[in-house]
């Protein structure tokens, strides 16, 4: 890749976005408190307007496990969207883990970015959660700063659900073939274990187009997808939708490689198991 960009393909799905109301219960310290209503018609236009088909939404950590919104928002519209969801291993039983997935829920998020200490992931609890999701078919999507990957993947990559890793594996700001995250992240990859989102750019800095770059040449495109991240929650007016396309698009310059990352392997993943 020379970066010199290519035209977005015709086949685009957002594999990562947030909907939320302002009414919606917030946990206690939450990392963000958005101070608006980001509701699913907002972000459906959004992708109307962008020409993106489908989209992913991910259960976002200021909300914990209120996931009423983001179930009803996906199952009023199965045939575009899929969701993920937040669920606590020690309320598992409480869960209508059929209803979800007959709603179009496909995964639980592990929403373990910014925590002091991070859940043990070894426990019966957890180890149970892992093992009910893998029987009904759901992911993994696991979202924790990238110092912390090394110690969490080799539970997780044998904990029997898909994984997927979010945002670049959230490097540290001046580093990438070095960061603690790399390897680990590009071998679970290469021995189709892994998947990784390739968004959050606006958050990692400058170092996200070399990490992305860094990821595409030792891992290839096949397990890599792009989302949006929308609505740039705690960033709101630094960028809008379309600078999310043009970020990817102006890094590629294979059609191939920018119809699989764009589109094609989110489909395979999200809407077509």
């Amino acid at each position: 890749m020379n970066g010199s960009g290519t035209s977005p393909p015709t086949l685009l799905v957002d594999a990562h976005a947030h909907i939320f109301t302002h009414e919606m219960p917030l946990i206690e310290n939450p990392r963000h408190t958005p101070g608006y209503s980001f509701p699913l018609e907002e972000y459906l236009a959004q992708l109307d307007a962008h020409g993106v088909s489908r989209g992913v939404i991910a259960a976002a950590s200021p909300w914990g496990d209120y996931n009423d919104y983001t179930r009803e928002s996906v199952k009023t519209h199965r045939d575009r969207l899929r969701g993920t969801v937040i669920l606590h291993p020690e309320k598992l039983d409480t869960y209508p883990l059929q209803a979800m997935t007959d709603d179009g829920i496909v995964g639980i998020r592990l929403p373990f970015i910014g925590l002091r200490k991070l859940p043990d992931i070894r426990s019966r609890e957890y180890r149970r959660l892992f093992s009910v999701l893998a029987d009904i078919g759901w992911h993994i999507h696991l979202h924790v700063e990238g110092r912390h990957i090394p110690a969490l993947l080799p539970h997780l990559l044998n904990a029997g659900p898909r994984l997927v890793i979010d945002h670049l594996g959230r490097p540290e700001p001046d580093r990438v073939k070095e960061a603690p995250g790399f390897k680990p992240v590009v071998e679970a990859i290469n021995d189709s274990k892994a998947w990784l989102k390739v968004s959050c750019g606006y958050r990692i800095g400058d170092v996200a187009s070399e990490h992305f770059l860094a990821f595409l040449h030792e891992c290839g495109e096949k397990r890599l997808f792009w989302a949006s991240d929308s609505p740039f929650v705690g960033h709101e007016g630094e960028l809008d939708y379309k600078d999310t396309i043009l970020w990817l698009d102006n890094l590629l310059d294979d059609v191939h490689t920018a119809e699989r990352i764009f589109g094609r392997n989110a489909l395979d993943f999200y809407f077509d198991t």
